[in-house]
């Protein structure tokens, strides 16, 4: 706890994108009841955790038509047929960007995929408020994404509470040590490892290797960013990881379902081992 004494909000692109999340969450606060009924009206979700636990390194196939390192990417991108697309080639669980501004995203997106595949969907936003952790169970997320270096620790873990008593698992993102330790002590079961720096948009796959092996064999360790190609796998699987979670690839690919299958079966490395 002591490295986040003096915690401060991100600067860089991170800080700009979360400031444009906080500000659309606020809208969603007069609707605050309304969402948690939603939310709590739904059948449990399929656990995404769950969905990860395999004897081979799981695939979370990500929709993203734009991002700020790489522009447009895929800017007519197809939700429903994409998803359909990326679980006939294998993907455990899909992972779907509903930020407007700078990837292009829309919670139909989400909505669209939940009605065409019968996988666990990771909302990934900047979630920096309770209430869109409601919006994102309504909508039928089994998780959400949370950034541990984008949200100060009480609000952290209040968000977290927040999610548990709504039956939505969330993603602690980290990309340092002092973030791994507070998402840890946080109890939650997916720990995901970004390789690029969010504020920079600097991609070094040295941080998944050097923070993967410090994940509890309890947890499940997602390596997040730098994943093109089956090599690539394999080198995320070296360090021990569950799961990846890949974007930019896989929405670049012509055939959706061809490109996750060239990157399932690559079997798992038990950390420690």
């Amino acid at each position: 706890m002591q490295a986040y004494s003096h915690w401060t909000a991100p600067g860089g692109i991170l800080g700009r994108l979360t400031a444009a999340a906080s500000a659309r969450g606020a809208l969603l606060e007069a609707r605050h009841d309304v969402l948690l009924s939603a939310a709590r009206a739904l059948p449990p979700p399929l656990s995404l955790a769950g969905a990860l636990r395999g004897p081979a390194v799981a695939v979370i196939a990500e929709l993203k038509r734009r991002s700020p390192s790489q522009g447009a990417i895929a800017p007519d991108l197809d939700a429903h047929a994409r998803a359909r697309e990326y679980v006939r080639g294998g993907a455990a669980a899909l992972s779907i960007l509903t930020e407007p501004e700078s990837f292009g995203g829309t919670n139909a997106d989400l909505v669209g995929a939940r009605a065409s595949v019968s996988v666990p969907l990771l909302k990934k936003d900047f979630h920096v408020r309770p209430v869109q952790l409601a919006e994102a169970r309504a909508l039928g997320a089994s998780a959400a994404l949370l950034i541990v270096r984008a949200i100060a620790p009480a609000v952290l873990a209040d968000m977290v509470r927040t999610a548990t008593e709504l039956d939505l698992e969330v993603v602690l993102e980290v990309r340092d040590e002092a973030e791994l330790e507070r998402a840890l002590e946080l109890g939650c079961r997916l720990i995901g490892v970004n390789n690029r720096n969010l504020e920079t948009l600097a991609v070094d796959s040295g941080t998944a290797a050097r923070l993967i092996p410090m994940i509890p064999a309890d947890r499940v360790a997602i390596y997040e960013s730098g994943v093109h190609n089956v090599d690539d796998v394999r080198g995320a699987a070296a360090t021990g990881a569950d799961a990846l979670l890949v974007g930019s690839a896989l929405s670049l690919a012509t055939d959706g379902e061809r490109a996750v299958r060239e990157l399932c079966g690559v079997p798992r490395v038990a950390r420690g081992a």
